[in-house]
């Protein structure tokens, strides 16, 4: 309960002073190059990576990202550059 009044509390700021959402309300930011390239910030940490998916924690869930031939070109605390073949991107809510 006190959770969902926070995510509520935190989006009305939001709105209200017209700052960014990824960065007050917790989200990922997704920026995808074509097929080829997808950079995500703001993610919390590796939890499954192989040839042709790599999963990542999310304050809210996980993000799956499908395809072939990945390699992990950067990896910092919150953020992450993955290349390869991306066929999907798919939020999985916990």
């Amino acid at each position: 309960m006190a959770k969902k009044w926070s995510q509520k509390v935190r989006q009305m700021l939001t709105n209200t002073i017209d700052l960014p959402k990824d960065v007050m309300m917790d989200l990922p930011r997704i920026t995808m190059i074509g097929q080829l390239h997808i950079y995500i910030e703001n993610h919390r940490g590796l939890v499954a990576f192989s040839d042709n998916e790599i999963r990542l924690g999310l304050s809210q869930g996980q993000l799956s990202i499908k395809g072939e031939t990945f390699v992990i070109k950067a990896i910092l605390p919150e953020e992450i550059l993955l290349e390869g073949v991306i066929s999907s991107v798919t939020f999985i809510s916990s």
